[in-house]
């Protein structure tokens, strides 16, 4: 079972993918990296933050890739 900081950066992950997907549907692409906006798409910016969010679970520096 997953504590409540868990399920916090889960939810907001799972939201910002959903998003995403909504976006390349609307646009009809498979994946960002074919958008014209790829580069400055504040979306697609947030949506790494979310990642990177729900794999440090919040804590700043010392994460790896």
């Amino acid at each position: 079972m997953h504590n409540n900081t868990t399920d916090k950066f889960e939810i907001h992950l799972d939201e910002m993918i959903q998003k995403v997907q909504n976006c390349q549907k609307e646009k009809g692409l498979q994946s960002c990296s074919l958008c014209e906006q790829f580069l400055a798409c504040e979306l697609r910016s947030d949506y790494v933050k979310a990642v990177y969010n729900s794999m440090s679970k919040g804590e700043t520096g010392g994460f790896e890739f």
